[in-house]
């Protein structure tokens, strides 16, 4: 009895029911021999009708479990075997021990026993052996499901979520895009043509925008004589990317056959439910291209990301002055206002870098200002040191130069940094100082990047200038003539423009050849130029090794590397990318080298038909339409060449990705 009391709930009724039963007669029978014994019997008699009562509710409780079991165990089998969710055991080795009829049938297996489970997707490889991953959705066959592992059962629940996957696609198809056309030079070329001839192409182009609005389903809008708005979706935007926009080309086209140099920028914001949000990225993405030099277009994102596409011409460069005179004067003031200059480029700087630095310093002087060049004298190439040896014969301009950490020793907050020949935080010699610096000049020719310096208190970049030190050339002639130029400052800005401009070859516009003319007039030394230059036997035998491993992708478009284990300058990686493209039949050259132990540095050149800075982009690097480069970390030459191939032809042949 004392075993079922504390099996069963409700022993304790009877428990207190006996004890009380048992205190009252013990009572009663102090009381009256004949009162106890009738009590008692009442009592036994209750007692053993509870009893009764008790076990029966005891008995049928148990036939109430083993029933509820018994349908409990039922359920679960049927939920195993039939219920919409696939349900797989793994061995040690990833081998389906059991799979449940589900499973089977919607992958439409006789049986899923003995399979391997990468066999069903490759998928599964990479989420299985995760240790963080709880969950994740892969395709098996024509479905989607969304699944589980427990790694201590070797179990795995796969849920189908393609509808749910179908609804979410058709919802972010639906998404609204914004977009902001914008006619580049518009105002520029339009103030030297008549009425008639300005209204014709106001016509081409409005024509040809709306056409295109139409063809695609877009709303195009007029809102401004060199601007549209344009409303879309996300499926809309998606064919437009398998396009490459091709409105960009349409409109370079046509307006060239009236000798009409008119094209077209667009910034798209996209992946925002937010329209304000939406205005703002496209307005962010319009500002972008417009830093690259126009004729492209830039997709934004509310995570940062931006795709490029389109620029395949050049920048047009700027017939006036009339910026680089107001950038001169504002920078005058900023220079005028602080206590020191600091001049900082990038890593292992090259000529450009160096000769705009000294440009930058020679306008300090010219303010009656301190100008310091920083310079890490462990970082730069073979012909940066023939010009630093020169540059050492001066003792008065070699004063200028320190390292990073008398930089960070000497700032104040009035002193102010002026970042020459790069735009991107990460490229600086020293980033401790652009940090440390609150007032900061940006002077660059490079066309913009995802990656920015901002808070910035001037910006300054043409993407249609040869070379940083052709910009920097324009400022000084705007500057205060307190000081001249001394022959080995102009000496060092047109090395600077020469090696950028290939000696005036690429890149070179009208403003370039009068920057030079400006640098000649202060004594720039042509012939010491050329010596800086030159360069020794045994760099000329390396770069034809390298030459001779060239091999061709596509159409025109020329591949070298360097030997494996073996260390290239930036330099010599540079000069054999500039030496394929002058063969027959090269559009455009890629060279591929070990530039450290852990770095592959990749030097890109074209002609113009092939946008090598797109291409180096996608490979975490930058530069121009037809001189780019970028540097790959932890790979080897021959896995940046598998990458480098594939980026190839995802542009050339119509990836989605520019």
């Amino acid at each position: 009895m004392s075993a079922f009391f504390r099996k069963r709930k409700l022993r304790y009724p009877l428990i207190a029911l006996l004890v009380l039963g048992m205190a009252a007669a013990i009572m009663i029978l102090l009381w009256s021999e004949w009162a106890a014994g009738i009590f008692t019997l009442l009592f036994l008699l209750a007692f053993t009708a509870a009893w009764v009562t008790e076990k029966k509710v005891y008995e049928e409780t148990e036939k109430h479990i083993e029933t509820l079991s018994y349908r409990m165990k039922k359920v679960g089998e049927e939920a195993l075997l039939e219920m919409p969710i696939g349900i797989l055991l793994v061995n040690e080795y990833f081998g389906i021990e059991w799979a449940n009829p589900y499973m089977t049938s919607a992958l439409e297996y006789d049986t899923l026993i003995g399979e391997s489970l990468f066999a069903l997707s490759d998928d599964f490889q990479v989420f299985v052996k995760s240790e963080d991953q709880q969950e994740t959705t892969i395709a098996l066959g024509e479905r989607k499901y969304r699944v589980y592992y427990k790694a201590d059962d070797r179990l795995l629940y796969l849920f189908d979520i393609t509808e749910q996957v179908e609804i979410e696609s058709l919802y972010y198809a639906d998404r609204s895009v914004l977009g902001i056309l914008f006619i580049d030079n518009y105002d520029e070329l339009a103030q030297g043509m008549d009425d008639q001839t300005r209204s014709n192409i106001n016509s081409v182009v409005t024509s040809l925008i709306n056409k295109w609005g139409s063809d695609q389903g877009v709303f195009v809008k007029r809102v401004a004589s060199d601007r549209f708005m344009a409303v879309f979706n996300e499926s809309i935007l998606e064919k437009l990317e398998l396009s490459k926009f091709a409105i960009l080309d349409d409109i370079r086209e046509v307006t060239s056959k009236d000798n009409v140099a008119l094209t077209l920028s667009i910034g798209v914001g996209a992946g925002s439910a937010s329209l304000v949000e939406l205005g703002s990225l496209a307005q962010s993405g319009l500002d972008l291209v417009l830093g690259r030099g126009g004729d492209q277009v830039a997709i934004k994102h509310p995570s940062g990301k931006v795709k490029f596409y389109g620029g395949k011409t050049n920048p047009v460069e700027k017939r006036t002055r009339v910026r680089a005179r107001v950038i001169s004067h504002a920078l005058r003031d900023l220079i005028q206002e602080s206590d020191q200059v600091f001049i900082m480029g990038h890593k292992m700087p090259d000529m450009d870098s160096i000769g705009a630095a000294v440009g930058v310093a020679k306008m300090a002087a010219m303010n009656k200002v301190k100008g310091r060049i920083i310079l890490d004298f462990d970082e730069y190439d073979r012909s940066v040191m023939r010009l630093m040896e020169e540059i050492e014969s001066d003792p008065e301009l070699f004063a200028q130069f320190i390292t990073p950490e008398e930089a960070l020793a000497e700032m104040t907050e009035n002193s102010l940094l002026v970042i020459v020949d790069t735009h991107k935080p990460s490229m600086v010699i020293d980033e401790r100082v652009l940090q440390r610096m609150e007032r900061v000049v940006l002077i660059d020719h490079h066309r913009r990047g995802e990656e920015f310096i901002t808070n910035t208190m001037l910006v300054y970049m043409e993407p249609y200038a040869s070379s940083t030190a052709e910009l920097v050339t324009e400022l000084i002639e705007y500057q205060p003539k307190h000081e001249k130029l001394s022959m080995l400052e102009a000496t060092a800005m047109l090395a600077g423009i020469i090696v950028d401009t290939k000696s005036f070859t690429l890149r070179t516009g009208a403003r370039t050849f009068e920057a030079a003319s400006y640098l000649r007039l202060n004594g720039a030394d042509t012939v010491l130029v050329q010596r800086i230059l030159k360069e020794d036997l045994e760099t000329y035998v390396e770069r034809a090794k390298i030459v001779q491993t060239v091999e061709f992708v596509g159409t025109g478009i020329a591949i070298a590397k360097g030997e494996p284990d073996r260390l290239y300058s930036p330099v010599l990686i540079a000069q054999t990318a500039d030496i394929l493209l002058t063969m027959k039949d090269v559009n455009a050259s890629f060279v591929v080298a070990e530039r450290t132990e852990s770095t592959i540095g990749i030097s890109a050149r074209s002609l113009g038909e092939v946008n090598v800075q797109v291409i180096m982009e996608n490979l975490g690097g930058g530069g121009h339409l037809t001189n780019a480069a970028t540097q790959m970390s932890n790979t080897t030459i021959e896995k940046a060449i598998e990458q480098l191939k594939a980026v190839i032809m995802e542009d050339t042949e119509g990836g989605t990705t520019e």
